[in-house]
C-alpha cells in the first residue's frame, strides 16, 4: 500500500469458543493490516470466522469466547490487553462498526435526531447547540433528504435503507478512525444495496476513514474495496488488492466465489455453486479444510495444511498448487467470462 500508515494490525489471531462439545477454534492465526484510508472487504461464507475476527477488534466477544493468542495493534496499544475501561474509551470512539440489521443500533422510542445528537455529545463534548447543527450536517452527508424535518421521526417512519444511513451517521459522529461495517448491505433489497455501497465509496472520500467490510459476496465489494481478504474455515486463505482477488486469484475456493456471482450475461439459467459445506470448526479434517470440496485438491492436501504463498508484495494464497512442484491448473472454464460481464455490469475496467 506505498507509503500509507497502518492503523491497526492483526497478527496470528486466534478465537475459541466453549461449547457442549469442547472448545472449537473458530479463528485460526488471523493476520492482516489496515491501512489509513483503505477499504479491507473480508469475504467468506457463513461461519468462516469473518465476523467473530472483527468483533474480536471491537472486544464485543459472547462470554463462552475466548482469545488464544495473537496481538490488535492500535495506536500502539495491544487491544487484547487492554481492561474493558479502556476499550469504552476506543469502541465506538475510535473503532465504530455499523451492524447487519440497523433496528439492533437504534432505539425505537427515540426520534432519530436525538439519538444522533447523544452520540455526539458523548463522544466530543459539545454544546446542545452545537451537536444540533452536527447532527443535521451528518443526514444530508449520509443522504437523508429533508433533515430538518426528518430528524423529528422515529426509526420505523424510515425504509431499511434509510435506516442504516442513520446508523451510519450515528457511526460517524463519533470521528471514528475504523469502521466496521459487518454485513451492511444483506438485509436490503439490490437497489438498496447499491446505493449503500454508494455511500460508503462517498464517505471514504470525503473523510478517510478506514473501513473494514464484511460480506458473503465478492461481488458487494467489487467497486469499494481496495483489499480483498478471503477466508474459509478461520483462516485467511487468500489477501491482495481488489484488481488481485478479481483478475487474477489463484485459490480455489476464490475461483468458486468469483464463479457464483450472478451477472445480467449468464448463458445458463444455472448458477455456479461450490460443492458441499464448510467444515464445523469443532470438525476440521487433516491437512487443508477446502481439501474436500476442492476439485483441484492433490493428495498433499489431505495430509499438510498449506502455508500462504506469496505472488507479489500484496498477494497471498494458501494453496499447494502454489507450489513448484504442483501441476499447472488454468482458472475454471467461465470464469473469465462471468468475471469480465461483471464487471461490464458495474461500468468498472475490464483490462489486465
Amino acid at each position: 500500500m506505498g507509503n500509507k500508515n497502518t492503523v491497526l494490525k492483526v497478527k496470528n489471531l486466534a478465537l475459541s469458543f466453549s461449547t457442549a462439545e469442547g472448545s472449537v477454534l473458530a479463528v485460526r492465526d488471523v493476520s492482516f493490516s489496515l491501512y489509513e484510508g483503505e477499504t479491507l472487504a473480508i469475504v467468506g461464507e457463513s461461519g468462516s470466522g469473518k465476523t467473530a475476527a472483527c468483533r474480536t477488534i471491537m472486544r464485543l466477544l459472547k462470554q463462552n469466547a475466548s482469545i488464544e493468542d495473537g496481538e490488535i495493534l492500535f495506536e500502539g496499544k495491544d487491544i487484547v490487553k487492554l481492561s474493558e475501561g479502556e476499550m469504552r474509551d476506543i469502541r465506538g470512539n475510535k473503532i465504530s462498526m455499523v451492524f447487519q440489521d440497523p433496528m439492533t443500533s437504534l432505539d425505537p422510542t427515540m426520534r432519530i435526531g436525538k439519538q444522533i445528537e447523544e452520540a455526539l455529545r458523548l463522544h466530543r463534548k459539545i454544546s446542545r447547540q452545537a451537536a444540533k447543527a452536527r447532527m443535521l450536517e451528518l443526514l444530508q452527508l449520509v443522504g437523508i433528504d429533508d433533515p430538518k424535518r426528518r430528524c423529528r421521526q422515529y426509526p420505523h417512519e424510515f425504509s431499511g435503507g434509510q435506516r442504516q444511513r442513520i446508523v451510519i451517521a450515528i457511526v460517524l459522529a463519533c470521528d471514528a478512525k475504523i469502521l466496521i461495517a459487518d454485513e451492511p448491505t444483506t438485509a436490503l433489497d439490490v437497489t438498496m444495496q447499491a446505493q449503500i455501497i454508494d455511500l460508503f465509496k462517498d464517505l471514504q472520500e470525503k473523510i478517510k476513514t478506514s473501513i473494514i467490510f464484511i460480506t458473503h459476496d465478492l461481488g458487494v465489494v467489487a467497486n469499494v474495496a481496495d483489499r480483498v481478504a478471503v477466508m474459509y474455515a478461520g483462516k485467511i486463505i487468500e489477501i491482495g488488492t481488489a484488481d488481485e482477488i478479481f483478475y487474477d486469484p489463484r485459490h480455489p475456493y476464490t475461483w468458486g466465489l468469483l464463479n457464483s456471482m450472478p451477472t445480467l450475461d449468464t448463458d445458463t439459467p444455472l448458477l455456479y455453486n461450490i460443492e458441499g459445506s464448510p467444515p464445523s470448526p469443532g470438525n476440521l479434517p487433516q491437512g487443508d479444510a477446502f481439501a474436500p470440496r476442492n476439485p483441484y485438491a492433490l493428495e498433499v492436501d489431505e495430509l499438510y495444511e498449506p502455508p500462504l504463498f506469496q505472488i507479489s508484495d500484496t498477494h497471498y494464497a494458501a494453496t499447494w498448487l502454489l507450489d513448484p512442484r504442483a501441476p499447472r491448473i488454468e482458472f475454471p472454464e467461465n470464469l473469465e467470462q462471468r468475471r469480465t460481464a461483471y464487471f461490464e455490469r458495474f461500468g468498472l475496467d475490464v483490462g489486465l
